[in-house]
């Protein structure tokens, strides 16, 4: 006997719950999955190089990082995320489901709805605020080729000037356009979108080096050195495993659509490590390069795109920011919520009307002022931030250690009271007391300025000490069945 998904048109399989199973929540099919090493490879190659990531690299050189101390800490950073980042593929590529059914090994089939709200109530912050920097490039672009359009600068509504909310509006629309023909539409955006990246920020490293002359400063006037140095290296390698705590939470939304554990490992080896590299080697160059030109440390790379004298080249560098950008938006902050809202709402929301839901919310937040308000970007979204640790230690101990890698897919579609995700009311006790002191603990480390040495490394200490207290207080389950979900998968995107 099955019932019919009204969003969907989908039959819900016998024993599954009208409230746990729908078209975009099913696990994917085996056979027909799209998503080959070089799809993996272009999450990163437009993830990485996100403006807002150049700005935390650059920031590396001015905080007194030598050119190899910087890239001494993403050497580190990236070995971890590659590992951290495996670990939590190949999850997703066996499961065949999104983060939000994924949550619900752990933490069960209504506690899920813990990890997943946190994950997509920084994701919709983070999408409105993207989508505003992008449209701040465009601005600057606008204005440079139409200097007619300047009046429109200085005229404003809610905090925001009126060419600001045409160019967000119409970024905002492109975005949600995108979104809503789904995640194959969105698999091809990032295919032509990662070599415009890699290119245009390569053409940029090389007319800035081209600049001062075909060299570098290795540093600023007073470099770190000894333990300070050290520390920092430390630091930076941690920072930038906590900006991808968000994405090794949620990588399975895009690895259940992969062909195979190696076009995953491949993937994720050309992506991370020689892709974080490439773009430590592009930081040093734009710092290094602008600091023996006038002594001035750069805060991203728009700045020195807005001084390109040639307004063809200073449109074409513009558009491949925007185009990046919007990328990283797709990818970080877009995709998350929408699974999301479509595990709240399954009857109610399908891919594009949840997408259409996220994308309205991060207008209607206004985004711009969340960004220019140091309380909101440091504390609610820092404080969520800190979460994400002891959530990945929970679920990757009970995936990895308790469960020893076994999953039973049907039930995670499943109310019944036997249910092996159903727990005590469809709640897992043992993942959330391992959740909140860790997370508590986490905030603290993270918010509170006593803390600061080692703030920077909040998100480790979260999930290592939310892996360890699960790992002791969670049930064993030797008796664990290993169950595909194949009887009751949809075809991939």
């Amino acid at each position: 006997m099955t019932a019919t998904n009204d969003q969907s048109g989908v039959d819900i399989p016998h024993a599954s719950s009208e409230r746990l199973y729908s078209y975009d929540l099913a696990p994917t099919k085996k056979d027909g999955r799209r998503w080959g090493a070089y799809n993996v490879f272009t999450l990163w190659a437009n993830d990485v190089h996100s403006l807002g990531n150049y700005a935390f690299a650059i920031g590396l050189f001015a905080l007194g990082l030598n050119v190899w101390g910087i890239l001494a800490a993403f050497v580190l950073a990236s070995a971890l995320l590659f590992l951290l980042l495996t670990m939590s593929g190949y999850m997703g590529h066996k499961a065949g489901v999104p983060f939000p059914v994924m949550s619900r090994i752990a933490f069960g089939t209504k506690g899920a709805q813990i990890p997943a709200a946190v994950r997509g109530i920084v994701a919709i912050a983070w999408f409105g605020i993207q989508t505003y920097l992008a449209s701040s490039v465009l601005d600057a672009l606008l204005v440079a080729v139409f200097p007619g359009l300047k009046p429109l600068e200085d005229q404003s509504v809610l905090g925001l000037s009126l060419l600001g909310w045409i160019t967000f509006l119409a970024l905002w629309a492109i975005q949600v356009l995108i979104v809503s023909y789904g995640m194959h539409v969105i698999r091809r955006y990032m295919a032509v979108a990662a070599p415009t990246t890699l290119i245009a920020m390569l053409g940029l490293a090389a007319w800035m080096f081209a600049r001062a002359d075909f060299s570098i400063s290795m540093s600023t006037a007073q470099p770190l050195t000894g333990g300070a140095m050290w520390l920092q290296i430390l630091q930076g390698a941690a920072l930038w495993v906590v900006i991808y705590g968000t994405f090794v939470l949620n990588f399975c939304d895009f690895t259940r659509s992969a062909k195979s554990r190696q076009s995953i490992v491949l993937g994720n080896l050309i992506g991370i490590p020689v892709n974080m590299l490439f773009f430590a080697g592009i930081v040093v160059v734009l710092s290094g390069a602008q600091f023996k030109i006038n002594g001035r440390v750069i805060t991203s790379p728009t700045d020195i795109v807005q001084t390109i004298p040639n307004t063809y080249l200073l449109g074409l560098a513009s558009l491949a920011l925007i185009v990046l950008t919007i990328a990283v938006n797709l990818l970080a902050n877009f995709v998350a919520p929408i699974y999301v809202l479509v595990n709240l709402f399954p009857k109610q929301l399908n891919f594009r009307r949840a997408g259409l839901v996220s994308a309205v919310i991060g207008l209607v937040i206004l985004p711009w002022n969340l960004y220019d308000s140091p309380v909101v970007v440091n504390y609610f979204l820092g404080g969520l931030g800190a979460l994400l640790g002891p959530l990945f230690g929970v679920i990757m101990a009970d995936y990895w250690l308790i469960r020893k890698t076994r999953v039973n897919v049907p039930e995670l579609y499943t109310e019944d009271v036997n249910g092996e995700y159903h727990y005590t009311r469809g709640y897992n006790p043992k993942a959330v007391w391992a959740f909140i002191p860790a997370a508590a603990i986490a905030v603290v480390l993270a918010l509170v300025p006593a803390f600061s040495a080692v703030g920077g490394f909040s998100w480790f200490i979260g999930a290592i000490l939310g892996a360890i207290i699960y790992a002791v207080i969670a049930d064993r389950r030797p008796d664990a069945q290993d169950v595909d979900g194949e009887a009751i998968a949809v075809a991939s995107e």
